[in-house]
Parts: C-alpha cells; sequence; structure tokens
C-alpha cells in the first residue's frame, strides 16, 4: 500500500549525477547544493528516480538506455500532458517543473516533477484495507477517469497529442507491430487477435484524453481519505476512445487471483471482500460520464488483454538484452501468452450482456 521502495540506483540506470545537479541548480533556483538519487523499484519502462534537495522532494522520469523503440518511452509527451492537465485543474497530476530534451546531460531525455504524497495500491484486492473501506477506493478511482474523460482535449491545448479518429485501428496496428518487433517465440493467442481485432473497429469513435495504463498501481491516493491525489505514468496517454482505458482499468475482472504479478480479482468473493463487481463499475463510470450504455465492451477487454500482452513481450525482449528497469522483468514478460490467451477465449465468447 505504501511508496515503491527506494533502492540505490541500479548499475544500468547510473548517469553522472554531478551534471544533472549542475542542471538543476541552474533551472530549478529552489534546488540546493547537495543532490540525493536513488531509484523507484518497480515499473517497467521509463526509469524513476526521488531526487532531494533543499529539503524538497522530486521525480525525475527519463528514457530507459541503449536503444528504444522509435515511439516508445516518450518522456517528451509525458510532460506535455501532465503540463496540460494540472494548469487546467480539473484532474489530479503533478506540478511538472521542466523537461530537458539534451540528451547530453544525463543520456536521454528526462524531466522534474513534484513527489506527491500518498497511498499507491498495487492490488485492486485491497488486502491492507477492511471491506467496508475498499468501495470507496475502487468508486474513487473510477470517478477521477470519467473527470479525465470529461476534459475538452482542444481547450486544454492537446489537439495535436493524436489523431481524434481510428485510434482503435491505430492502436491494434501499432501494438501488432509492436508485439512483431520484439518476439521471441510462437503465441498463437497473438495471431488470431491479430487478425481479429481490425474486423472489430467500435460503432462509435470517440475522443477523449485516454491514460493508457490506467490502473490502481499508478493512482496516489490522500493519506487519509478515498481521493485520487494524483495520476502517474502518462507515458503511453494519447487522444483515444475512453472505453479502452475503461477495460484497461476492469481487466483484474478477467484474470486469475493468486497469479504472480498479474493481479487478477478471478477466484475471489468480491461481494465478501467488498470489491465493487465489473458491472458496478461500469454503471458509476456510466453515471459519472453521462453515458447511457456501454457497447462492444467484450472487444475493448480483448483488445485490453492483447495490448497488455504485447507491452509484456516488449519487457520480456528489454529483459533478454538486459535492458529492463524491473528485476521481475523477466517473469512478467513470460505472462504474456496466458494474457493473449485469455483476450482470446474473450473474443471468441462475445459481447456476453455487458451493455447496461
Amino acid at each position: 500500500m505504501n511508496e515503491p521502495e527506494l533502492i540505490d540506483v541500479l548499475p544500468a540506470h547510473r548517469f553522472d549525477e554531478a551534471a544533472l545537479a549542475r542542471y538543476l541548480r541552474h533551472h530549478l533556483p529552489e534546488m540546493g547544493g547537495q543532490l540525493s538519487v536513488r531509484q523507484f523499484q518497480g515499473g517497467q519502462s521509463n526509469p524513476t528516480y526521488l531526487l532531494e534537495s533543499a529539503g524538497r522532494r522530486y521525480v525525475l522520469r527519463k528514457k530507459p538506455p541503449g536503444q528504444v523503440l522509435p515511439s516508445a518511452h516518450m518522456v517528451e509527451r509525458e510532460y506535455k500532458v501532465i503540463r496540460a492537465l494540472f494548469e487546467h485543474g480539473s484532474v489530479p497530476v503533478p506540478s511538472v517543473h521542466l523537461l530537458c530534451e539534451d540528451e547530453s546531460i544525463i543520456g536521454t531525455a528526462f524531466y522534474v516533477m513534484d513527489h506527491i504524497d500518498g497511498r499507491i495500491f498495487s492490488h485492486p484486492a485491497l488486502q491492507q484495507l477492511t471491506a467496508a473501506e475498499r468501495p470507496p477506493i475502487h468508486l474513487a478511482a473510477i470517478d477521477t477517469l470519467a473527470a479525465l474523460h470529461q476534459v475538452d482535449v482542444e481547450a486544454v491545448g492537446l489537439g495535436d497529442f493524436g489523431k481524434a479518429q481510428g485510434y482503435f485501428a491505430r492502436q491494434v496496428k501499432r501494438w501488432s507491430g509492436q508485439y512483431q518487433a520484439t518476439r521471441t517465440g510462437d503465441m498463437p493467442a497473438m495471431e488470431r487477435l491479430m487478425q481479429w481485432l481490425p474486423e472489430q473497429v467500435p460503432q462509435r469513435d470517440e475522443c477523449a484524453i485516454a491514460h493508457g495504463d490506467y490502473r490502481l498501481g499508478n493512482l496516489i491516493f490522500a493519506p487519509a481519505e478515498a481521493r485520487v491525489a494524483a495520476i502517474l505514468d502518462w507515458e503511453l496517454s494519447t487522444v483515444g476512445h475512453p472505453l479502452a482505458d475503461l477495460a484497461y482499468f476492469c481487466l483484474p475482472y478477467h484474470l486469475p487471483a493468486g497469479v504472480e504479478g498479474l493481479r487478477g480479482l478471478v477466484g475471489i468473493d468480491l461481494k465478501a471482500q467488498g470489491i465493487p463487481s465489473e458491472q458496478e463499475l461500469l454503471a458509476r463510470y456510466c453515471e459519472q460520464s453521462g453515458r447511457a450504455a456501454i457497447d462492444d465492451w467484450h472487444v475493448f477487454v480483448a483488445f485490453s488483454l492483447f495490448r497488455l500482452a504485447a507491452i509484456l513481450q516488449g519487457v520480456y525482449a528489454r529483459a533478454l538484452q538486459g535492458n529492463a528497469s524491473n528485476a521481475d522483468a523477466l517473469q512478467v514478460g513470460q505472462r504474456a501468452g496466458l494474457l493473449a490467451e485469455s483476450g482470446w477465449r474473450i473474443a471468441q465468447a462475445g459481447d456476453r450482456g455487458a451493455a447496461l
């Protein structure tokens, strides 16, 4: 439930801390003479560090070292969307201080934002809380997602953040390409999904700011109340279909409990544990976003499983090259096949009355 674990900077992710300190003193007047740098353990993609100086705490996110796929690890996009949303004020995000695209400072582009105190819940079962405390956490997460999707993309200056039309088809093409670029063996369910998904274009093409990795583990909750204090990890954000975010948040309802790293809820007695059902969350989202119904739910869930499988396959491939930012990346990557199989099973089952 607490903050992600802090560790000494991993050997593969070290950089010139003196050069960073000089740069920050020049660009952040409140920065003191001493700079302490530690790394957050966890997260599979962009290495993330806690900076401490003059009694203040900041967070730095940078691209990983070495060769990366051209469209991945876009910290510049993260910075842009966080800054736009912070200035807009309707969605909880940290204040960002600067973006440095000069790779000569610490080897890659990076940005610096405020550190936000609070609680992080990595698993939707919320075992650290009582049954009575669990529903408000899930509902606060859904309410915050609905608020994000209500933001007017043009009004916050993100009209050029992604194409308004054709998100679903583009995403299927993108993640098929990412999977092919990082594949390490045969995965029949992925091949089937890559054929099936392009034929399932949603009936309504909608446009919103899509976070891309919206789950409990990427939310900081206020220390003493069921309120989202900040949404983190905007690396995959774009202008896209809001139901893709909603389906991704609901993936635990389609994954087995007890499998390390999957954060699944299948097999848990949700009612006894005080965890809202998927139907309850969908109803809450509709209520908060003014939506009458949700169509093609099975398509969005299958797509989200396919996309996560492609992401984890990339994690696995980077781990084989010694380039992933988490110690358990090898095990995480090996779960890609399980996700793809779940996605294909849901695709074959069809829409089982998820429309409200």
